[in-house]
Parts: structure tokens; C-alpha cells; sequence
């Protein structure tokens, strides 16, 4: 009569050894982090933008030129591809369900956000300096 399963096990003792791997927490709150960063950053660059006479091409270079401007255009940039990083990888966990073509969707995602932010952080460097 006492074989393993008709155990009484409280529900903890059930499930122990299943719960999280710790890494949903670490993510969720680099979601959040980087979404709060983006409402900071985003409305600075709306303002901004707005304050600009956007139909003069020397004007904004030279915005663009100004180190404040220069760094929170990094800042930004780094922001939201981040951010953009960690929303596709929720998206891809959860509805590709392929283990080969979800791993290459992962890599092809990064690849992609990490070489566009690439490509616009030395568009802004190669403006300000």
C-alpha cells in the first residue's frame, strides 16, 4: 500500500524541482527597465524633433553634432533595440514551436537588431565626431 504513488505530498513537496530556471525574472525586469529608459528617451526625441526646422538638412546636422544630443541619440538607439531584442524573443518562445527554426529565429534576430543598432550608432558617431 504505500508504493510511490499514493504518497501524501503537500502541493510544495509536489513542486519542487519544476519551478522557474530564475531567467523570466532577469528578463521581465530588462523589459521593464529598457520600456521605462524608452518613455524617457522617446519623448525627449519628440520634443526635439519637433523643435527642429526638419526641412533644413544643416540644422539638424548640427543637432545631431552636439554631444548631448549625440549620446542620448546612443542611449536611445541602445534602448529600444534592447528593447526590441527581449519583445521578439518572448514572441518567438511562444508561438514557434520548432526547436531548430526557433533557435535560428533567435540568432537571426539578434544578428539583425545588433547589426542595425550597430549601423546607427556609427551613423551618429560618424556625424558628431
Amino acid at each position: 500500500m504505500n508504493d510511490a504513488n499514493t504518497r501524501i505530498q503537500t502541493p510544495l513537496a509536489k513542486a519542487r524541482g519544476f519551478g522557474s530556471a530564475k531567467s523570466g525574472v532577469d528578463h521581465w525586469i530588462k523589459q521593464r527597465l529598457t520600456a521605462l529608459a524608452n518613455i524617457g528617451l522617446v519623448t525627449w526625441f519628440i520634443y526635439a524633433l519637433i523643435s527642429l526646422p526638419l526641412n533644413d538638412y544643416n540644422v539638424v546636422y548640427s543637432w545631431v553634432q552636439s554631444p548631448v544630443n549625440a549620446v542620448l541619440l546612443i542611449l536611445l538607439i541602445i534602448s529600444v533595440f534592447k528593447h526590441a531584442v527581449l519583445g521578439s524573443e518572448v514572441i518567438i518562445e511562444d508561438y514557434v514551436h520548432h526547436k531548430g527554426f526557433k533557435f535560428f529565429k533567435l540568432v537571426a534576430i539578434k544578428f539583425t537588431y545588433f547589426a542595425l543598432g550597430v549601423a546607427c550608432i556609427f551613423s551618429i558617431l560618424k556625424i558628431a565626431l
